[in-house]
């Protein structure tokens, strides 16, 4: 008996998935329980595992577009495996098929083509811009493809060239949904707020004391390091809690203040910047921050994040310091009205008292939406973030 894999439903608002990777074969023997296949959604990494045990058919190819619901995929209950697939898969065969350039010639959508329509086009040698599109998106289908080849459609104009020649040595790759995602969030944000960004500077020589003198102790307890990201985690809390329109959003013509402090990480990933969320940031120790830190961070980079864990924050930090930044603006997390940079730590010459001292000094930009908080705000908030960090005996360390 045959059942189907199919696309699952990962939020309320996602019409459709991009298969990113199948972890099995056509034709290969699974068990219930085994991962088959990891979607990508544009918030989130999701992995497909198999509910019966047989032998799997893959309907849909890696890098394919599908909707929620949509099949992809066949578990043949009393199917017997073998050693190559009667028959290649869709990705299979379009990578064993030829390559031919279309040069800027492609469906009047810009839509790319799934790798079994470019196969259809390939083999018959046909110009996919004389071919009408009717898949969702604009997108070109198989039964397109056919319907011209059986003299359904009429021919139409060719395609307006791309303003942009290709030359050799340069490569046209399709945006995954979550790169689409963040372009599409970070144009938001430019265009529906007024984002200012102000600087100061933070004397880290505290800090760095305290975390040196606790750093051997702190992770042969908790089996978990101490990092500066706990410590600028509970100086901002206590920043937003003094200034609670910075930990606000708007919604329309309304602000919403929010008396928890749910703060977002800034991650890189080799997929792109996520932003996971330590809830309840102000309940937490020193030693809970750090762990929760971790646990996202590695759920980041492994792909394992869910829509839940990114859902919801209320104000976010982002450290681009990890890769020697000195300075930055960084732009909003939507609804939030601010977001916090952290640079790189150097060595500078400061007057300390009337005499010139080699601190380590660390520049903080505050980008924040003007609508909602005004330069006087967001100058005390960082005024309170540096005071905190350079006396972080006020931050109540401890474990």
């Amino acid at each position: 008996m045959k059942h189907p894999v199919v696309a699952p439903s990962v939020g309320e608002s996602i019409t459709e998935v991009s298969i990113l990777k199948w972890k099995k074969n056509t034709g290969e023997a699974v068990k219930t329980g085994d991962l088959l296949l990891e979607i990508e959604s544009d918030k989130a990494t999701v992995e497909i595992v198999a509910e019966q045990s047989g032998v799997l058919t893959q309907l849909k190819p890696a890098g394919e577009r599908i909707p929620i619901g949509a099949k992809i995929g066949e578990i043949d209950t009393e199917g017997k495996a073998t050693a190559t697939s009667s028959a290649p898969s869709a990705a299979a065969a379009s990578s064993a098929a030829p390559a031919k350039t279309f040069s800027n010639e492609t469906p009047a959508s810009s839509a790319p083509l799934s790798p079994s329509v470019r196969k259809m086009v390939v083999e018959n040698d046909l110009n996919p811009a004389s071919i009408s599109a009717t898949g969702k998106g604009g997108r070109l289908t198989k039964g397109d493809v056919i319907d011209f080849m059986e003299g359904g459609q009429k021919p139409k104009p060719a395609a307006i060239p791309s303003t942009y020649v290709e030359r050799p040595g340069d490569r046209r790759v399709p945006m995954s949904l979550l790169r689409q995602k963040i372009a599409e969030r970070l144009v938001m944000a430019q265009h529906t707020a007024a984002i200012l960004t102000t600087f100061n500077e933070v004397d880290m020589t505290a800090v760095m004391a305290l975390r040196n003198q606790h750093k051997e102790a702190f992770e042969k307890k908790h089996k978990v390091k101490l990092s500066f990201m706990s410590f600028f985690t509970k100086a901002s809390v206590l920043a937003l809690k003094a200034i609670p329109e910075v930990n606000a959003s708007m919604d329309g013509k309304d602000i919403i203040y929010h008396d928890y402090f749910d703060i977002g990480i800034a991650v890189g990933t080799d997929r792109g910047l996520v932003v996971p969320v330590v809830r309840g940031a102000e309940k937490l120790s020193f030693v809970e921050i750090e762990k929760k830190i971790g646990e996202l961070a590695l759920k980041a980079r492994d792909g394992k994040l869910s829509i839940a864990d990114m859902s919801g924050g209320t104000f976010t930090i982002s450290n681009g310091g990890t890769y020697g930044s000195l300075m930055s603006t960084p732009i909003l997390n939507p609804p939030q009205s601010g977001i916090l940079g952290m640079h790189k730590t150097m060595d500078r010459p400061m007057a300390v008292n009337g005499k010139v001292e080699i601190r380590p000094m660390m520049y903080l930009a505050l980008s924040y939406d003007h609508r909602i908080i005004d330069g006087k705000g967001a100058v005390t908030f960082l005024v309170t973030l540096k005071d905190a960090l350079e006396n972080p005996q006020k931050l109540g360390f401890e474990y």
